[in-house]
């Protein structure tokens, strides 16, 4: 991917202005923004930014240096910047005052959420968004999801809001911290939050469109989860015997060698309605138990899927989501970790990059991917925004 430039900005049709910074000190890097950015201008920040830096200390900064503009942002397991696929820096996304109206809200302690709160912080930034855009009209209307990657709470937390959303389609992320899977960070107005979610609603102007692409298909050997613990999402036993030991008997590896890497390359699936959605594999443990990403428990019926090329699946959603919009303009990507490690394992990182340069994609690497009521593992989604002009 070459070696990417300190700070580079873009500007694009629809008012949003970015602004990526690699290999920088966070003091520097908040000063890229500032120097980029304007209170005058700027109606609301996204900020992804790498687990290195200190969460409490950026929120501060931000603070500081742009006083009253709403800031949101989590940190990632890696950025998706003007580099196509970065590490180690940030990546500030700039909504105009113009053309978008936007709200955001913290939805704290995750592990005793019920649904009646998540269906109530819903419904008041529902209302916020009117009192701000009394004219906001149906189909306008989208909300972005960030979520502590470790809480283990992400299918809730969509569950939580989905009946409250109704029509308004909800894309988003699980906060990552590289692959330490130690600790995560949310930001929220100078706040740091964690065992937290933080639920954006954006009512635009512009033609947008979002979307979720994967790049695996199921084959004929299954598994069943014969032992879990679903509070911690672990797996004991597949098909009765020790869990790891059979996955590796499955994808032809010893369980001693399973990696995360392998992990990317061997996903498995579990049907829901008729389709099918990726259980992907965080690490093995001591006892030869697997920890998952998503939500698992006895009697789930896993079929190992086989990978697409990934090149080939990722050029096609965005070649079609060009041909939708008539055009677009810049895309608010979420991929999975574990395609950015199939990408490097596979040597097409570089092909990605490009890919997610030329078509405008930024966002950041993830724990996990929330696309309207699921959640999901290595998936890419988000939403686009089409250079078409503003919705009449």
């Amino acid at each position: 991917m070459g070696v990417p430039s300190p700070t580079e900005g873009r500007d694009f049709s629809s008012g949003i202005k970015t602004l990526s910074v690699a290999d920088a000190p966070l003091d520097a890097a908040v000063a890229a923004v500032g120097e980029r950015l304007d209170t005058a201008s700027t109606g609301f920040l996204m900020v992804f930014f790498s687990a290195s830096y200190d969460a409490v200390e950026l929120g501060a900064a931000f603070r500081r240096i742009l006083p009253g503009v709403p800031v949101v942002g989590c940190s990632t397991a890696g950025e998706i910047s003007a580099e196509g696929l970065s590490d180690g820096g940030l990546v500030a996304i700039a909504f105009p005052r113009a053309g978008f109206d936007i709200v955001s809200g913290v939805i704290p302690d995750l592990s005793r959420l019920g649904i009646d709160r998540g269906s109530e912080a819903v419904t008041s930034l529902k209302a916020d968004l009117m009192r701000r855009r009394p004219d906001m009209q149906p189909g306008r209307t989208f909300a972005v999801s960030l979520i502590d990657g470790l809480c283990m709470r992400e299918e809730a937390v969509v569950s939580a809001i989905d009946w409250a959303l109704g029509e308004i389609p909800l894309v988003g992320g699980s906060a990552g911290d590289g692959l330490s899977f130690r600790a995560t960070s949310l930001l929220h107005d100078g706040r740091i939050h964690t065992d937290a979610a933080i639920l954006i609603l954006v009512h635009t102007d512009h033609p947008f469109k979002v979307f979720k692409t994967d790049n695996f298909r199921p084959t004929g050997q299954r598994l069943v989860v014969t032992a879990s613990d679903p509070e911690t999402r672990t797996v004991f036993e597949l098909n009765a015997e020790v869990a790891a030991d059979e996955y590796a008997t499955h994808v032809g590896m010893e369980a001693d060698r399973l990696s995360p890497f392998g992990f990317a390359s061997h996903p498995m699936v579990v049907r829901v309605g008729g389709e099918y959605f990726c259980r992907s594999l965080r690490c093995t443990n001591p006892d030869g138990s697997l920890s998952f990403f998503c939500a698992i428990d006895d009697g789930v019926v896993l079929t190992m899927a086989e990978p697409v090329d990934l090149v080939s699946s990722v050029e096609a959603a965005l070649q079609k989501l060009d041909r939708d919009l008539g055009g677009i303009d810049w895309i608010l990507g979420f991929d999975c970790v574990l395609r950015r490690l199939d990408a490097q394992n596979r040597q097409v990182a570089h092909r990605i990059s490009e890919l997610y340069k030329q078509h405008k994609v930024f966002g950041f690497n993830t724990y996990g991917e929330q696309f309207r009521t699921m959640h999901l593992n290595q998936t890419f989604t988000g939403v686009a925004i089409g250079r078409g002009g503003t919705v009449r």
